[in-house]
């Protein structure tokens, strides 16, 4: 069983999730035309748009289907 995370890094996590639900809904977007866009399964946006899942390679594949920079995503 994975380690408890900080609540800093909690709180980030959920803020990228933040940033990329408010980009989406820019774009008019449902999460399954941006999962279809990343080539990544809806389940998976939904959970990093909670704050739940961030793994690197998905976080790159999102920002591009958003046509935005993984760094506009962190900050």
């Amino acid at each position: 069983m994975p380690a408890e995370q900080p609540p800093w890094i909690l709180d980030a996590r959920r803020a990228v999730g933040d940033r990329i639900r408010v980009r989406r809904l820019y774009l008019n977007m449902t999460q399954e035309s941006l999962a279809y866009a990343a080539e990544l399964d809806r389940s998976t946006i939904q959970r990093m748009e909670a704050g739940h899942e961030m793994k690197l390679s998905h976080l790159m594949h999102v920002a591009h289907a958003l046509r935005v920079h993984v760094t506009d995503l962190l900050h």
